[in-house]
């Protein structure tokens, strides 16, 4: 892509330039496990090459405007690893010539996203069948492996706190006791899988297996709207914090609901104004913090408090699907923004970033840890050139 393609602010472009020519820089030869040229997390990810799940996700994002049969092959090879039972391996690590990856642990199931926006940009359906066998089977692994007890999804960070949600050292797993117990992001994740399901079997003919999809998709968000959502704050919670403040927080995750379609469109439109655009909430000088400014718990420090930008996309993309065009421009404005502000400041593009655009050495990673800043250089969750993009059809449906 020409760099004057790129959509948006003159002020954007030099980080947006950046991003893609980093995307390419960070692009291999093909090796096994991976059957094309693959893309890693990036050049300064602290524990070296690797392929993450939900991280090509949102590298797949970027190449859908840019290097469109690249983000084709970045899906298949996310697939190929897909094991026979349906299990998808949460990172997959390339270093010092050996592979490796956790074989129990998976992460959030993004990936049917992806795919619908690859097909709405280029027509091309040829994954579809390949796309609908896959979903199927982690939908099995789901129902097998991560069903909450009566009813609901759960992530294993409830269990061995080894954090399978990609939210690394989640504030809400600090108090509550170890159960299978209903999480809102798995929940609203397995719902919007077999939303897609449903979507993707009508259009190849298996019209039964549709309905039954939409026949569980329905019970869940039923279920989500229901179980899920609390009136106090206007927001979703997990079913322990549900109606309990002394373990409720405002955790992003609780967007999720919105981000998949499943909440109603009056809890929508409160998550959306009573969270999303409050200043005391989410709306940030870089939005969005991954906790409530003005939750107790929020601190400067990896997922309990500082900005993702692939954070901001997803909730800009919930946004969006409740109408708000207002709220999604509002968001991916401000991010990036505050993105091209740190990146004049310091050359680089930031893993998360200081909510109130502080200074990126204040904020922590993982105390415990050798790595206790985050990384730079990092595009498993910088989504910039979508970001332009989604900020840009934003616009135009306001403008026209």
């Amino acid at each position: 892509m020409n760099s004057n393609s790129f959509p948006g602010k003159a002020e954007w472009l030099p980080v947006l330039q950046y991003v893609e020519e980093l995307h390419q820089k960070c692009t291999y030869p093909a090796q096994s496990p991976f059957p094309h040229p693959w893309e890693n997390i990036g050049s300064g990810y602290c524990y070296g090459p690797a392929f993450g799940h939900w991280d090509i996700v949102h590298a797949v994002m970027d190449a859908i405007h840019t290097r469109q049969e690249h983000a084709k092959l970045q899906l298949v090879n996310n697939l190929h690893n897909m094991s026979a039972d349906g299990f998808l391996p949460g990172v997959i690590y390339m270093t010092n010539n050996e592979v490796r990856w956790n074989r129990t642990q998976t992460h959030p199931p993004v990936w049917p996203a992806a795919v619908n926006e690859y097909i709405a940009a280029t027509g091309d359906r040829s994954l579809l069948h390949i796309a609908y066998e896959a979903l199927v089977r982690q939908i099995g692994w789901f129902e097998a492996n991560r069903k909450a007890e009566q009813e609901g999804y759960f992530y294993t960070d409830i269990l061995n706190h080894l954090w399978e949600s990609g939210v690394d050292d989640g504030i809400r797993f600090d108090q509550i006791s170890t159960g299978k117990y209903a999480c809102i992001d798995a929940t609203s994740h397995v719902y919007e899988l077999h939303d897609i399901a449903s979507a993707w079997a009508k259009e190849l003919g298996h019209l039964d297996e549709s309905s039954q999809c939409k026949a569980r998709a329905d019970d869940l968000k039923q279920f989500i709207q229901n179980k899920l959502f609390d009136e106090e704050t206007g927001f979703f919670h997990d079913i322990w914090a549900v109606d309990r403040p002394e373990q409720r927080h405002l955790a992003f995750e609780g967007i999720w609901a919105v981000i998949t379609g499943a909440a109603s469109n009056e809890q929508a439109q409160r998550v959306i104004d009573e969270n999303v655009l409050n200043p005391e909430r989410f709306f940030a000088p870089h939005p969005m913090p991954t906790v409530a400014l003005n939750d107790p718990g929020f601190e400067l420090r990896m997922w309990r408090g500082p900005s993702w930008n692939s954070m901001t996309y997803w909730a800009s993309r919930g946004c969006m699907r409740y109408g708000r065009m207002d709220a999604a421009k509002a968001l991916l404005e401000r991010a990036l923004d505050a993105t091209a502000e740190q990146f004049k400041r310091t050359g680089t593009i930031w893993e998360f970033y200081h909510p109130m655009l502080g200074d990126q050495t204040t904020v922590q990673r993982k105390p415990y840890t050798p790595f206790n800043q985050p990384c730079q250089d990092y595009l498993g969750h910088n989504p910039l050139i979508a970001m332009a993009h989604l900020w840009e059809r934003a616009a135009n449906s306001i403008s026209g």
